[in-house]
């Protein structure tokens, strides 16, 4: 990871105490989040879509809107079931709506070999909306930079 960016776009609904990398090693850098809900969430939609550089970021692959309430209590979507797998044991995030108070993501770091497939080398950009009794109350957007193991 080579940056981490948290926005609220409302700061009645949810601030982000902590948004920052922490570096660990040479090659392994740690992200730390921490989101204080100041009301209860029973509605969340996120909307999370995968960038790869190439003159600016452009879209790659992936673009995805799912209700997470729905998601945690099924975990019924393929693709987004392989992110969480990546996220939930570093993640506060692991019960059913609603949620409210402080969200953590502790010493998150990427692990290539839970992904199921090889990503090519170069820059990418998650972004991430969160949408909350149906306005966007936030965005987290991860920048990466992946070498393939050849």
């Amino acid at each position: 990871m080579t940056n981490a960016v948290c926005e609220s776009y409302n700061k009645s609904w949810v601030e982000f105490g902590i948004c920052r990398l922490r570096a660990i090693s040479r090659n392994k850098v740690c992200l730390n989040l921490d989101a204080m809900l100041h009301h209860p969430v029973t509605n969340v939609i996120v909307k999370a879509q995968l960038m790869k550089r190439a003159n600016g970021y452009k879209p790659w692959l992936y673009k995805v809107n799912f209700d997470g309430c729905q998601f945690i209590r099924r975990r019924n979507s393929a693709l987004i079931r392989i992110v969480w797998d990546l996220f939930k044991e570093f993640s506060t995030i692991n019960h059913t709506c609603p949620y409210v108070g402080m969200q953590r993501i502790r010493d998150f770091h990427l692990r290539t070999e839970k992904l199921p497939t090889p990503i090519p080398t170069g820059d990418y950009l998650l972004l991430i909306d969160w949408i909350f009794n149906k306005k966007t109350q936030a965005a987290t957007n991860i920048y990466f930079t992946f070498v393939e193991d050849l």
